[in-house]
């Protein structure tokens, strides 16, 4: 009796594939060896005859017919009997075997291979395997997969060992040198007859087929052209005439001078529908978003999507169609070793995935490498031309993708939203010079900018302001004029596309012989006409390149940093700059003073701190700790004695405008300088929200273009440099693309930092990018169907807490201690403190406090709650225990438990990680660089809501019966109960920690707590504090939010909401009527330096670029964030 049960299985697994095997040995016997025969495939159903390899490889990899039990055309008489087997082999333990991960991933590929691209084609009985596009290695890996590692081994096949072990490699960052020593190790252990290749070229090997690959196209050495297509066979550059090689003496293999990698894009999209649970999220947007007018969370909320959306309504209407960015960056793959190689990826990222998976590096697509050592520059778009002509392709055509959730195939299209960018390479991909007068992309030509001695500065921003705006008079604050022109229209993408269509001919390249393009007038800032518009869709789109958040954050930061603290080289408020005010005529308490000895005397700015202020603001900063994961340790970069910061990254501004900044100031400067600037915080802290109302976003615009105005009245106009002036388009950049996180840098150069470190062999960078690439690549979507180890996508975070599976609320806190555990026995009072806590705050024991209290009031009303307190422990001990008694079928083991009290030692921990929240004690934190030992509580004090202050200075466990626990914290709270103990200045919250209160009630259940941490306050004094409430940056609160979803832990902080309270914009500058400080001694300065500022002659050159963003947009910006360097555990 023949089993045919195989039929049903899985296919690749092994039940199916020795099924095949023993069908085809079937055929031998009845048919014979050398005959062809019909092919009982899915796809030929027995009407098309093939070779026996042929129908093996069907079989294989499209499935046998199920309704076929009756072999008839291979052999099987009509009266021959099926027995189907109604179990599988049971020897092995499912839980052990680690080969299913690697089955299912081979199930998906076959699905893949069988599905993609090929519906459209009608089956042909002399079609090869080769038309088909099912590589024969597929067959391969499929042997590896049934082949044992050794004989008797059930755990691993050799293909699921191998996946596991590059895993390992990868994901630690083995060497290949250690991991052949691990191979040779391992083949030394393993008994004899093992599979295991033998180094990890030859396990490389083996993976090749799960991996995409990329093509190498040659450039010209000068960026003229790409020898492609057409070009291919060329050996000279067919623009400027350059050799194509670099070394071709006609002995061995030619070498060209520049090869651009280029991952093919369409693969890589069909690939993630090839999973079912990716495919799945590649429709969030449409199927699983909650689409609310009021509220921006995803690019999908934003105007550029919705009107995308609107215009190309065969696109939108299949929510698996992918929408897309691009962005691009330099980096030194050397670090420090040299300062002049720079080379450009090219990264695609999907819009389609949820929030806490959108942005992520594991959905990154790297499609080109461009080559160094030199920037591509405006000449990028030669690099451009294999992904455009993808992006097109993709538009117009699309591409037949098996989608593994609904298990059918579809027409995938693609559209590419926009570009994100730093400034210097927002130029370079749209084409507009990010220099020069009209340096502002957005304003266009009409940019407001002057000449200043030293720069071009861009201020004007008082044409934003209302028409009737008292600001518009005002010569004397501002630049000496009335401001009566309006803020400038926005440029749509066919106004865009008319400006540059004339541009067309720009020759591109960077040879010695090629003259550099002399723009005229009607060129405006433009160099070229930009690649992107081929894109047929590209003019109807609202927000075509994105202003990096990121970079103009850090420039302001820079700015005022520089300028408040008159740092050298980075203050704003130089000699030429007190020269630009006496150019304007405007500010004549900070113009130079010429002594009677012919020296001059430099006033002293209200807005620059004194030597003495400047070292406090200094100490301040050395001294803050701030909460785990929330930044890195500012202190380090902080120089006391000479007053300055250095090696301050992205992310260090990034807190430092938002919160250290305006409290740091407060009580060295002007009032009204310091309101400014803490407007100026609050507005990015606002901005940077992962969600934002859509009226949040309104009052933005309109507060920046105020704070803006302000600024203009305290600083000199050399401190607007461009990337200050940017900061007031970037509201109307939400409302185009939604929430920043999913348009600024942060993540791109992380990524870069991960590119860089796969450079291995110096001497050929790209090449060991591209290759480890792909390595990865094709890891990274293996660890989707690993089981029992871990990977990026089941990785826990270092907050992780524990969710503990019990009835009562006290029992089932998500808590995780850590630390050195400390047994202790408190006195008997404290522990029936902290009982009586636990019994009075948890929610299933509302009844039962009545229950007691109806009791109690029989007896007297008076000292009702005394009493209460003092009889309800043992009285409801008493009462479980005879419920218990009485019916002990009922599960009350957890009010049981409850009802007998803790045990008499209690566990004290020196941290607790809380709903992924980490907390330390305030002497655990004394050790520390950082500070997790503030909390804040709602609580009632004289029947009023309030909030409670405090620091926790123990964290005890309590045991109950059966193996339940309550973890409490023990605070010490701040006496907030006069009014002079706490201020509200603003968004400010100062409060006194001299004293204390509620000492008989200091425990709070550790999922009750919020932490905050503590900043000093510089203006009231020592024993002052400003509260900080914050968001948790690896905290994402999404009901949308699967159980099962790991959050990777590198996003950047950011508040969750926009709707918090905001800073009343104030009105005019009301304290600061003079900008000289007459508290202070004015600097005196030698006559010939002043002679030489003299010398300076005003150019009138509308074209001349101006070098800010030399001084500030670095090429290769920081790639890491360090989380916390010092808390380790």
């Amino acid at each position: 009796m023949m089993d045919k049960s195989w039929m049903t299985a899985k296919k690749f697994s092994s039940e199916y594939v020795q099924g095949v095997r023993s069908f085809m040995k079937f055929v031998d016997e009845h048919i014979g060896q050398h005959c062809d025969m019909k092919c009982p495939c899915t796809f030929c159903l027995n009407s098309y005859i093939r070779s026996k390899k042929e129908v093996l490889d069907h079989l294989l990899i499209r499935g046998i017919d199920v309704e076929y039990t009756r072999w008839i055309h291979h052999g099987e008489c009509f009266d021959y009997q099926v027995s189907h087997s109604d179990s599988d082999n049971d020897d092995v333990n499912e839980d052990d075997d680690y080969t299913n991960g690697v089955k299912d991933l081979l199930a998906d590929l076959g699905n893949f291979y069988e599905h993609a691209g090929r519906f459209d084609k009608d089956p042909n009985p002399n079609e090869s395997e080769e038309d088909e596009d099912i590589p024969m290695t597929f067959l391969e890996l499929l042997n590896k997969a049934e082949q044992e590692l050794y004989p008797g081994c059930s755990k691993f096949s050799t293909l699921s060992f191998i996946v596991h072990l590059l895993h390992i490699k990868v994901y630690n960052k083995w060497s290949n040198k250690s991991f052949d020593m691990m191979l040779t190790l391992l083949k030394k252990a393993l008994p004899h007859g093992e599979t295991l290749p033998k180094s990890y070229y030859d396990a490389k090997k083996i993976l090749n087929d799960l991996g995409l690959g990329y093509t190498a196209i040659h450039a010209c050495k000068y960026d003229c052209a790409l020898f492609w297509k057409d070009y291919e066979n060329c050996q000279d550059c067919p623009v400027c005439g350059t050799s194509r090689w670099k070394v071709n003496n006609g002995k061995g293999k030619k070498i060209p001078h520049k090869i651009l990698r280029h991952f093919p894009l369409k693969p890589r999209l069909q690939r993630m529908f090839m999973s079912p649970k990716i495919a799945a999220y590649m429709r969030w947007h449409s199927d699983k978003r909650i689409n609310d007018e009021k509220e921006l969370k995803h690019p999908a909320d934003a105007r550029t999507w919705k009107k995308f959306d609107q215009e190309h309504p065969n696109f939108s209407k299949d929510g698996r169609n992918v929408r897309l960015a691009l962005a691009t960056d330099g980096f030194n793959p050397f670090g420090t070793m040299s300062n002049s190689y720079n080379m450009w990826p090219v990264i695609i990222i999907p819009y389609n995935l949820p929030p806490w998976k959108c942005m992520k590096k594991s959905y990154f697509i790297m499609s080109l490498l461009i080559p160094g050592p030199h920037q591509p520059g405006k000449d990028i778009d030669i690099y451009l031309q294999p992904l455009v002509d993808e992006l097109k392709d993709l538009w117009n055509e699309g591409v037949q993708t098996y989608d593994a959730f609904s298990k059918k195939n579809f027409q995938m299209h693609a559209a590419l939203l926009w570009t994100i960018n730093d400034f210097p390479a927002y130029g370079c991909v749209s084409g507009w010079s990010t220099k020069g007068y009209m340096a502002c992309p957005v304003c266009n030509k009409h940019t407001c900018s002057k000449r200043l001695r030293s720069k071009i500065c861009y201020m004007g921003h008082r044409r934003y302001l209302p028409r009737v705006h008292k600001w518009r008079k005002n010569k004397i604050k501002f630049d000496g004029k009335e401001e009566l022109s309006m803020a400038p229209d926005d440029y749509s993408g066919n106004d865009i596309s008319q400006q540059t269509m004339h541009l067309k001919g720009v020759k591109a390249g960077k040879h010695p012989r090629l003259k550099k393009n002399k723009r005229d007038k009607q060129d405006l800032n433009w160099t070229k006409r930009s690649i992107l518009f081929e894109l047929p869709y590209w003019k109807t789109i609202l927000l075509r390149h994105n202003l990096d958040v990121m970079h103009i954050e850090k420039n302001i930061c820079d700015n005022i940093l520089g300028t408040l603290l008159n740092m050298d080289k980075k203050t704003k408020d130089t000699y030429k700059a007190r020269k630009d005010l006496e150019d304007m005529n405007i500010r004549q308490e900070l113009h130079l003073k010429k002594r009677n000895d012919g020296r001059y005397d430099i006033p002293p700015a209200a807005y620059a701190m004194s030597k003495k202020e400047g070292q406090q603001f200094c100490e301040f900063l050395k001294a803050q700790k701030f909460p785990d994961g929330y930044a890195s340790n500012i202190s380090r970069c902080v120089n006391v004695s000479e007053t300055k910061l250095v090696g301050l990254k992205s992310h260090d501004c990034h807190v430092l405008l938002q919160r250290l900044l305006p409290y740091g100031i407060r009580g060295c400067l002007s009032k009204d300088i310091c309101v400014a600037i803490l407007e100026l915080g609050d507005f990015f802290q606002r901005l940077c929200c992962r969600k934002l109302l859509v009226e949040d976003v309104n009052k933005l615009e309109k507060d920046i273009v105020e704070i803006l105005c302000k600024l203009e009245m305290i600083f000199p106009p050399a401190f607007f440099d461009v990337m200050v002036h940017l900061a007031v388009h970037l509201p109307h950049e939400v409302m185009l693309g939604g929430p920043v996180q999913y348009r600024w840098m942060y993540p791109i150069e992380r990524y870069l930092g991960t590119l860089k470190g796969y450079v291995r062999n110096k001497a050929r960078p790209e090449g060991s990018i591209a290759e480890a690439y792909i390595v990865n690549e094709c890891l990274t979507f293996c660890s989707m169907y690993l089981d029992g180890i871990e990977t990026s996508f089941n990785k826990e975070e270092r907050n992780m807490d524990i969710e503990v599976d019990r009835k009562l609320s006290v029992f089932s806190q998500k808590t995780r201690t850590f630390g050195a555990i400390k047994y202790s026995e408190p006195p008997r009072e404290e522990v029936d403190l902290a009982h009586w806590y636990i019994l009075n705050n948890c929610e299933e024991m509302e009844q039962f406090h009545l229950m007691h209290k109806e009791i109690l009031k029989q007896e007297s009303i008076l000292n009702l709650e005394d009493r209460h307190k003092a009889q309800f422990p043992e009285w409801f001990k008493h009462h479980m225990a005879q419920k218990k008694s009485q019916n002990p079928e009922e599960d009350v083991d957890e009010l049981y438990a409850l009802a007998c009290g803790p045990s008499k030692i209690v566990n004290k921990y020196p941290g607790c990680i809380v709903n992924g929240v980490r907390f330390h004690t305030k002497e655990r934190d004394s050790h520390r660089t950082t500070q997790n030992s503030g909390v804040m509580v709602e609580g009632y004090h004289n029947n009023t809501v309030i909030d409670f202050y405090g620091t926790v200075i123990e964290i005890i466990e309590l045991d109950y019966i059966k193996d339940n626990h309550v973890i409490l914290f023990k605070a010490q709270w701040f006496n907030l109960g006069n009014k002079k103990s706490i201020i509200h200045d603003g968004k400010i919250t100062s409060i006194n920690i001299s004293r204390t209160w509620y000492e008989d009630d200091p425990f709070i259940f550790a999922c009750q707590t919020k932490q905050v941490f503590y900043l000093d306050d510089m203006k009231l004094g020592k024993y002052w504090k400003i509260v900080v409430k914050f968001q948790h940056r690896h905290v994402f609160d999404s009901l949308d939010m699967d159980d099962g979803d790991i959050r990777e832990d590198d996003n950047v902080y950011q508040e969750d909401e926009s709707s918090q309270p905001a800073i009343s914009i104030q009105g005019d500058l009301v304290e600061l009527v003079s900008l000289e400080r007459k508290d202070v001694d004015p600097e005196v300065v030698q006559v010939d330096i002043i002679q030489d500022l003299e010398s300076y002659a005003v150019e009138d050159d509308a074209y001349e670029e101006d070098d800010t963003l030399d001084n500030y947009c670095d090429v290769e910006e920081e790639f890491q964030i360090s989380d916390d360097d010092s808390d380790l555990e």
